[in-house]
């Protein structure tokens, strides 16, 4: 095997055989294809395509280049991932959640990639929380509380740590075959019995339309069932931001809002209905309707907050349930709207590296994140806005990244004259 074949083999328009996938695969993990290799072989994915063959074949082989864990829990192992959006950080509630109904969570995560954020850089916003944990801890976290939250050890899935990291500076996110295996590959070789998939749709998705979104669920939830695991996945709305804030810290205190005061919204509502869907695939519920009741039943009455914070202790965050202790950038700037009228649209991927630009996201692998930038108190589509009024606020490290962050703001938000009919957070379940 040799990488250069590979590569001119793929960019030729050739199909790629198990073998020649698995190769590739291996030499990811292990170093026998270099960067600028890798970096070639996943623009040429992003022109040409790998087939449903093929995807499936690199999941696996991605899968397959470190260890793949089993488990003997007295519970079904669950698992949720989204594709990434603004706003999205169900995975801090939803995890705790889960876990607080009977089911066991060992939720293996990712850095923000692209415009959006990573579940990741949202947890190291809390002071200790340390993502990277021995195969030994993760277990035993699990084991003990019913949820861990982590990355991928340095023995899981190394092969996909390596793409994804590549995926993100190369422009080469946008690949259905690139983003199946990656999700699949790390939640594959974390054990799973049953995965619920959120992909998302719209203005701040990597999918913006829903045809796009739709072969993106069916090419997930058919290598995922081939794989063993028991899949559906969710198409939902992301036209605007899940939660009201963009940004580690930010999006942090909104998870607490969530499980410490049970604030309503779409983000309680969303996180409700996918976790429905996994107590479902788990046997825990009969019904999505019945799993979302017992879900919202134990955010209120606070034992998914319990759970989170001894997930959080375990992994050594400080006090994770104290939103006062997160960080806050400097400089902190109201949004004013130029006009009255109603917020008719965005941007969300202007929007949304915009926030990298300020320092929320990495531009290159070796950014550090600063993870009190972002945007916070975001309005609502359709809603209504008296000039002057504040349509979000900007929390920047300095005037200039303020006022740069302002006028992306202004040139990629509308406001129209009249209302507007959005679309619902739950577009269609793909099976």
């Amino acid at each position: 095997m040799d990488a250069r074949a590979i590569i001119a083999k793929l960019r030729g328009g050739d199909q790629l055989s198990e073998t020649e996938l698995a190769w590739f695969s291996r030499g990811l993990a292990d170093g026998a294809v270099s960067d600028a290799q890798a970096g070639a072989f996943a623009m040429a994915v992003c022109l040409n395509g790998l087939g449903d063959k093929g995807r499936a074949h690199l999941t696996l082989g991605m899968r397959d280049s470190g260890d793949v864990l089993r488990w003997d829990l007295n519970g079904p192992v669950v698992d949720k991932h989204s594709t990434g959006g603004l706003g999205d950080c169900v995975s801090l509630i939803l995890a705790p959640a889960l876990a607080a109904c009977g089911a066991y969570v060992p939720m293996i995560s990712g850095r923000g990639l692209g415009h959006t954020g990573g579940t990741l850089d949202k947890l190291e916003a809390i002071e200790g929380y340390e993502t990277r944990q021995t195969e030994d801890v993760f277990r035993k976290v699990v084991g003990d509380i019913g949820c861990a939250i982590v990355s991928a050890t340095g023995d899981m899935a190394p092969a996909d740590r390596r793409l994804y990291a590549i995926r993100d500076v190369s422009a080469t996110v946008e690949s259905v075959d690139l983003i199946t295996a990656s999700i699949l590959s790390k939640k594959l070789a974390a054990g799973l019995e049953a995965l619920v998939l959120d992909v998302k749709c719209g203005s701040g998705a990597f999918m913006r339309s829903p045809n796009e979104a739709r072969a993106l669920a069916r090419a997930l939830v058919e290598t995922a069932n081939l794989a063993g695991c028991r899949t559906s996945a969710l198409i939902t709305d992301m036209d605007q931001p899940l939660a009201h804030a963009l940004g580690n810290a930010l999006e942090v205190r909104e998870v607490l809002a969530v499980l410490c005061d049970n604030k309503q919204g779409r983000l309680l509502e969303l996180t409700a209905e996918l976790a429905g869907q996994a107590l479902v695939a788990g046997c825990i519920a009969e019904t999505v309707d019945q799993g979302a009741k017992r879900v919202r039943d134990v955010i209120s009455s606070g034992h998914a907050a319990e759970v989170f914070a001894r997930m959080s202790a375990a992994l050594g965050a400080k006090d994770p349930l104290n939103a006062a202790g997160l960080p806050n950038a400097p400089v902190q700037r109201p949004f004013l709207a130029d006009r009255p009228g109603y917020l008719q649209s965005m941007d969300g991927v202007a929007i949304g590296f915009a926030v990298v630009e300020m320092g929320g996201g990495r531009k290159v692998e070796t950014d550090r994140v600063d993870p009190s930038v972002g945007l916070s108190e975001f309005i609502s589509l359709g809603q209504k806005v008296d000039c002057g009024q504040p349509m979000c606020v900007i929390h920047a490290a300095d005037e200039v990244a303020a006022d740069r962050a302002e006028a992306v703001l202004r040139a990629n938000i509308v406001i129209g004259d009249g209302g507007l009919e959005t679309q619902p957070l739950v577009i269609e379940k793909v099976e």
